[in-house]
């Protein structure tokens, strides 16, 4: 089994160079490359408990369709976008969703540090695309706020193969060509990147493709509209 991705732990080690070169190449990617990925952001036990309350909160009803758009252009168009979700309240976590945020706070605390973003708060949502579900090509910031800087998406797939779809393809620019990257749902995996410059979809899942989707605000919650 890996070693969890601890941003706390590893940071709270002064001495422990190897440790410190995994934070510095995160952050060097995220700043050059717009993008990052991270395996066992959580231990394999600890992710299997997050992927045991997404399961527990579908069973009992409490995930909807996903829409686009904001206010009166909101609508719900499953030949863009065909996942449900269901909002992560913080006033009612599970155990396995505490140790999940206080890895994302932990994160966004060191990219304070170190890339001087001045991250305030984060939102966050359960997903789940069914078999035959896709999200099509888009950009992450909101027609009407422009204050969603960081995308994060932390995988909850055990046992994902090829062939089982839902990857992540994010589109990179390279002076007057485009590169694509293509990032395996696999658990345990999350991956970051900038979300005012890189627009992204997710492939065909041909099997239940699992997720925490969320983001990095420079204002804190409510006192803008998201």
């Amino acid at each position: 089994m890996k070693a969890k991705f601890d941003f706390e732990a590893i940071e709270s080690i002064a001495d422990n160079n190897e440790a410190f070169n995994k934070l510095d190449a995160v952050a060097d990617s995220l700043a050059i490359n717009s993008f990052a990925i991270i395996d066992s952001f959580l231990s394999d036990q600890e992710s299997l408990a997050c992927l045991d309350v997404l399961k527990e909160n579908k069973e009992q009803g409490n995930f909807k369709n996903a829409g686009i758009g904001t206010s009166n252009q909101y609508q719900i168009d499953k030949s863009i976008r065909g996942d449900e979700i269901k909002w992560l309240d913080e006033s009612n976590l599970s155990e396995a969703n505490q140790v999940y945020m206080s890895q994302i706070q932990a994160m966004m605390r060191f990219f304070n540090r170190t890339l001087f973003l001045s991250l305030k708060d984060f939102e966050c949502h359960f997903a789940h695309y069914p078999a035959g579900t896709f999200y099509k090509r888009h950009l992450d910031l909101l027609k009407l706020s422009d204050h969603r800087k960081l995308s994060f998406v932390f995988y909850l797939n055990p046992n994902w193969q090829k062939g089982d779809g839902g990857e992540l393809l994010l589109y990179l620019k390279e002076n007057e060509s485009e590169k694509t990257i293509s990032v395996d749902p696999i658990l345990g995996r999350l991956v970051i990147f900038r979300s005012e410059l890189l627009e992204h979809e997710v492939a065909l899942a041909n099997k239940s493709r699992y997720s925490i989707t969320g983001w990095m605000l420079d204002q804190y919650k409510g006192t803008t509209f998201l």
